[in-house]
């Protein structure tokens, strides 16, 4: 081998050696378009992060913010990478994405099937909570159709301990009652029960018979074929940043259409006042008008606000001469083609109630989609004005989404 030729080898050598000891990088641009702040997870293919860092299927890399600090981020179960991000006006915000094991975050949503409470599923981002009630529940005939509402004044996941709290001392409640000893009884239970606020949240939201919080029904004229409880699930994401839970309900009649299922996508991220709703049918062979709906618990409809994207409400609360304040609940249709109305009718005991919907024509092989959301008076957002202006800002935010991309 000539010198020449051995120098150059060693050249390409150190060259290649140099090419590989640098740091392969790709760099995720979010840009705001708005004139306002903007905080939430912003989304981008995980395969083509990978093709970008040089990665093959399922290795592992991280995301740094400007300052070289490791951000929390999440692979989700339909292969996106989250990245939680917050974009001044008008600005833009550069990630840093390295080939690397991310250290775990702290998890702001989280949610499981609670087979000890007659199989409800609950869920909980670091704003509010919900839970939905399972085929345990309905064996013993008690009717809770729609998704139940939990306040929260922490970000903290407190669901799980409520839960702990409550089902922990019925027994011992249970036993003082029976030996005679009602009021030590009455006070442990007013220490222990998920139903009254112990200082970080609870539920004081009345469901029954109706659709809570914001569930879908298909509709007959203007009657909600309610659903019942669910049949099957799946939790395809628990965290750190985005929750997402898969519904099965029925089968069950509709009009001349016979084992007509319902299937429902319930996606709850970090940071979000509303959580994301798609439902759609399989078995029915025509169209059929399809509604989201909150439950309206009084005659009084001085706080609840109708428009062509919105539907939203100040409830009053299970036991509202007690609690004295209240929950706010809503629904909001981004992509709009819904109309919204009240269904308001009276009550066996004689009280007036109803529903609050946004109604769509919904056809065999589509999927709706809408948005649910609630908070409380005495967490973050105090007024029904307050909440009136979370809404419009959610909605904004959805029709006018950050810019992201990849290089």
């Amino acid at each position: 081998m000539s010198a020449l030729r051995h120098l150059l080898l060693l050249a390409l050598g150190s060259l290649a050696a140099a090419a590989a000891a640098q740091p392969r990088r790709a760099v995720l641009t979010v840009s705001n378009p708005g004139d306002t702040q903007r905080h939430e997870l912003v989304e981008v293919p995980a395969a083509a992060v990978r093709a970008r860092l040089g990665l093959r299927p399922g290795e592992p890399f991280l995301v740094k913010n400007a300052f070289g600090q490791q951000v929390p981020s999440q692979l989700t179960h339909d292969s996106l990478l989250l990245v939680e991000a917050s974009v001044r006006p008008g600005a833009t915000a550069r990630f840093i994405l390295e080939p690397g094991t991310p250290q775990p975050s702290s998890p702001a949503v989280y949610g499981r099937q609670y087979p000890e409470r007659l199989d409800d599923i609950a869920w909980e981002n670091d704003r509010t909570a919900y839970r939905v009630y399972g085929p345990a529940l309905q064996r013993t005939g008690e009717r809770s159709f729609g998704i139940d509402v939990w306040a929260k004044r922490t970000p903290d996941l407190i669901v799980g301990r409520l839960y702990a709290s409550e089902l922990s001392h019925l027994a011992r409640i249970d036993s003082l009652r029976a030996a005679g000893r009602a009021e030590e009884a009455r006070q442990l239970r007013l220490r222990t029960t998920y139903h009254l606020n112990q200082g970080e949240g609870l539920d004081c939201y009345a469901v029954g018979p109706t659709l809570g919080g914001g569930a879908p029904a298909l509709m007959e004229g203007d009657s909600l074929i309610m659903p019942y409880c669910y049949t099957g699930y799946a939790i395809l994401d628990n965290g750190p940043l985005r929750f997402t839970l898969r519904l099965d309900y029925g089968p069950k009649t509709v009009g001349t259409d016979r084992d007509v299922t319902e299937h429902r996508l319930v996606r709850c991220d970090k940071g979000s006042d509303f959580c994301r709703m798609t439902v759609w049918y399989d078995g029915l062979t025509e169209p059929r008008q399809v509604a989201a709906g909150i439950v309206v618990h009084t005659a009084d409809t001085a706080s609840l606000a109708l428009g062509p994207d919105h539907v939203l409400y100040a409830d009053p609360t299970d036991q509202p001469a007690g609690h004295s304040f209240q929950l706010y609940t809503g629904l909001i249709f981004p992509e709009g083609g819904v109309a919204t109305q009240r269904l308001m009718y009276v009550r066996p005991e004689g009280a007036i109630a109803g529903h609050a919907i946004g109604r769509a024509t919904y056809r065999p092989g589509e999927r709706f989609t809408y948005y649910f959301g609630s908070a409380w008076s005495m967490g973050a957002v105090q007024t029904f004005a307050e909440w009136q202006l979370r809404a419009a800002e959610a909605l904004g935010n959805l029709r006018q989404p950050l810019r992201v991309s990849l290089q």
